[in-house]
C-alpha cells in the first residue's frame, strides 16, 4: 500500500497580525458587571474610614492650637511644665509632675491586679478549662467590661477604701487615695487583658502542644514553656492596651483618688490624676482663655502623646516578637 503525503502550504502572518494579535472573545456571562450594592457598601466603608481619620486630625489640631495658647501665656514654659512639682494654674504654678505621678501610680496598682490575674485566667481558659466551662466562664468574666466606670468609682469609694482602712488603719489611709482607685481600676481592666490574652493563646497551633506532650512535657510545662512564648506578641499587645486604658480612665480616679494635685508617692494619700483634673475643671465654671481653661488642652495633648507612644510601642513589639505559623 502506497503512502501518500499531503503537503500543506506554510502559514504566513503579516507584521500587523504578529504585533497585535486579536483577543479571544469573552463570553457574556464572564464579563464584569456593575454591582451597585457592593459599590454602595464600598463607598460607605471608605466614608467611615475618612471620617475617622479627619476626626482624629481635627482633635489633634484643636489640642495643638489651644495648647499653644497655654504655652504662650506669661509665666508658662516647657521647662517648668515638666520639671516643677506644683500644679496651681490659678496662681501661676504650672508643674505637671503631680498629675503625671498620680496617673502613673494608679496605673501601676491597676496593672498589679490586672496583669497576673488576667494572664492566669487566660491560661486557665485556654489550656485547662473544658469547652463547656470556657463557654460559661468567659462571658461571665466579660460582663465586668460592661459595668459603667462610675459604678466602679463608687465601689472603690464605698467598699475598697473602707477595706483598706480596716486593714492598714484609719489614721494611715485617707478616704481618697490612689491605691483604692488603682486596685478597682485593675478589676475593671482585667476582662480586657484576659480576653485578648486568651485569644492569643488559643491561636497557637494545636500541633505545638501535641509535640510538647509527645516529648513528655506536662500540661503546665507546655503552657509555660511552649504556648506562652508562642503567643508572646499578642500578650504584650494586651498588656500595653491595658496600660493605655488605665492611663485614660477618668471616673474611677475622679471619685476615689482625690481632687487636689499632690506630688506624693504615698499610695494611701489623696492625689489627682491628669484625667481627674480634666473632669474637675471642665465641669466647673471656667472662663475662656484663662490659665485653667487652656491647661485642659495641654493636659489632653500630653495624654494623647502618651497613648500614641504606647500604641506605637505595641505595634513595634508585636512585629518584633510575632510568630507566624503555617
Amino acid at each position: 500500500m502506497q503512502n501518500t503525503m499531503i503537503e500543506t502550504p506554510p502559514l504566513s502572518f503579516t507584521s500587523d497580525q504578529l504585533a497585535s494579535p486579536s483577543p479571544l472573545p469573552v463570553p457574556p456571562e464572564l464579563t464584569r458587571r456593575t454591582r451597585w450594592g457592593e459599590s454602595l457598601i464600598q463607598g460607605f466603608l471608605f466614608f467611615c474610614g475618612a471620617v475617622s481619620i479627619f476626626t482624629t486630625l481635627g482633635i489633634i489640631f484643636e489640642l495643638g492650637k489651644e495648647s499653644l495658647l497655654f504655652f504662650n501665656m506669661p509665666g508658662v514654659s516647657l521647662g517648668d511644665f515638666f520639671t516643677t512639682t506644683t500644679w496651681q494654674p490659678a496662681i501661676g504654678k504650672f508643674g505637671v509632675l503631680p498629675l503625671i505621678n498620680a496617673t502613673l501610680m494608679t496605673t501601676f496598682f491597676a496593672m498589679l491586679v490586672a496583669l497576673p490575674l488576667g494572664l492566669g485566667a487566660a491560661v486557665y481558659l485556654s489550656e485547662y478549662a473544658p469547652a463547656k466551662v470556657r463557654g460559661l466562664l468567659k462571658p461571665i468574666l466579660e460582663i465586668l467590661a460592661g459595668i459603667p466606670t462610675v459604678v466602679y468609682g463608687y465601689f472603690a469609694l464605698t467598699f475598697m477604701t473602707p477595706l483598706l482602712r480596716s486593714i492598714f488603719g484609719e489614721a494611715n489611709v485617707q478616704i481618697y487615695n490612689t491605691l483604692s482607685a488603682g486596685l478597682v481600676m485593675g478589676i475593671m481592666i482585667l476582662p480586657l487583658i484576659c480576653s485578648m490574652s486568651e485569644d492569643a493563646l488559643s491561636s497557637v497551633p494545636r500541633s505545638l502542644r501535641e509535640a510538647a506532650y509527645g516529648l513528655g512535657a506536662t500540661r503546665l510545662e507546655t503552657a509555660v514553656q511552649v504556648v506562652l512564648p508562642a503567643a508572646l506578641s499578642g500578650i504584650i499587645a494586651a498588656f500595653i492596651i491595658g496600660i493605655s486604658r488605665a492611663i485614660g480612665e477618668t471616673m474611677i480616679v475622679a471619685l476615689a483618688a482625690g481632687s487636689g494635685p499632690n506630688f506624693t508617692f504615698n499610695p494611701f494619700a489623696a492625689a489627682e490624676t491628669m484625667t481627674g483634673y480634666i473632669a474637675r475643671i471642665s465641669g466647673g465654671d471656667v472662663a475662656y482663655d484663662t490659665a485653667d481653661y487652656n491647661s485642659l488642652f495641654a493636659i489632653g495633648l500630653l495624654l494623647f502623646i502618651i497613648t500614641l507612644s504606647l500604641n506605637i510601642l505595641s505595634r513595634w513589639l508585636v512585629s518584633r516578637f510575632r510568630e507566624v505559623y503555617e
